[in-house]
């Protein structure tokens, strides 16, 4: 039974209930945007903020705060979060052009990249603006999205030192036009958002592609569930398109060989209940429920006159 205060999405065996809110922030607490989320082995939510003052704020399932953290680390740029097979959190960060690894508790760990410190842009070199990292599950290879500054994607060892790296800007095979967001399975097959192409590669961890699936609406974030389906936030229009209904703000759910499985969402865009405005982040837990991050902020509340926070971390309660 869905509650008053939200709406049922999706058909079959994809349904939910679009939360209106979740998250019980402290008094004066903000989140500015969320960048990003994850979820860990005790389905806890890690939420990566825009707000330097809490970059890192972890919940509970019902969506109850437990603590924040990384004040003083963070800018204003984080990019996402994801918590790796080891238990660790694992932050990009485009701003200082680091990628940063955490215990649960908020303890840094590992900083790879030099804080404020940029390759050139379009270099190949790591890092110029990096917007993502997963973790084999085999050996602790760190794989790195060099997304914004950069059209590459790096392999670096549990340690922090470089591997490999591959791409080059560009729409052909194995080309990338801003790598996004990565997801990663059990055969370290990694799934790389390449969002102005408006497509998903999938290449092993040699750089070698694998498949592509296309028409997909700049996909942002992207993160394989423990069903082994791989959940993607399309991002809205961009120039003449934005604002189009139908044009991204929705979440997709794929299967391993690019099936479309599910579509979440609704035509129009908004901060509602089942609506979305900027989907940017992903994550599943245990349950299957969805949790999205959105850059609401960014896209359409600084625009405003004048300027507002827009809710910015929604959860999609899965149905039985």
């Amino acid at each position: 039974m869905v509650a008053a205060d939200s709406v049922e999405l999706g058909s079959g065996t994809f349904r939910y209930e679009a939360l209106a809110t979740w998250e019980h922030l402290p008094d004066g607490m903000t989140l500015r945007e969320c960048a990003g989320v994850a979820v860990d082995g005790e389905d806890l939510v890690y939420v990566l903020t825009r707000n330097t003052a809490n970059p890192i704020v972890v919940l509970e399932p019902d969506g109850g705060f437990l603590r924040s953290f990384g004040e003083g680390v963070f800018t204003d740029r984080t990019h996402a979060v994801g918590v790796g097979p080891d238990g660790f959190l694992y932050c990009a960060d485009d701003g200082s052009h680091t990628i940063t690894k955490w215990t649960r508790e908020g303890e840094l760990l590992l900083t790879i990249g030099e804080p404020g410190v940029s390759s050139e842009r379009f270099s190949g070199d790591p890092f110029n603006r990096p917007t993502d990292a997963v973790v084999s599950s085999h050996d602790g290879s760190i794989f790195i999205s060099d997304g914004y500054g950069n059209a590459r994607v790096h392999r670096y060892s549990a340690e922090g030192e470089l591997e490999l790296s591959w791409g080059s800007p560009g729409i052909d095979a194995g080309q990338f036009m801003v790598p996004h967001n990565l997801a990663i399975d059990e055969e370290d097959r990694i799934y790389v958002a390449d969002r102005e192409s408006h497509r998903v590669q999938v290449f092993d961890r040699d750089g070698e592609l694998l498949a592509m699936w296309n028409n997909i609406h700049r996909p942002c974030g992207i993160t394989m569930g423990g069903d082994g389906l791989l959940y993607v936030g399309e991002l809205n229009g961009v120039a003449l398109m934005s604002g189009a209904p139908g044009v991204g703000h929705r979440v997709s759910i794929y299967s391993r060989e690019g099936e479309l499985v599910a579509r979440l969402g609704q035509a129009e865009e908004g901060e509602e209940a089942g609506r979305f405005i900027a989907p940017h982040g992903m994550a599943v837990d245990s349950r299957g429920d969805i949790y999205v991050a959105e850059v609401s902020h960014t896209i359409r509340g600084r625009h405003l006159d004048p300027p507002r926070e827009l809710r910015s971390i929604k959860k999609l309660r899965r149905l039985e």
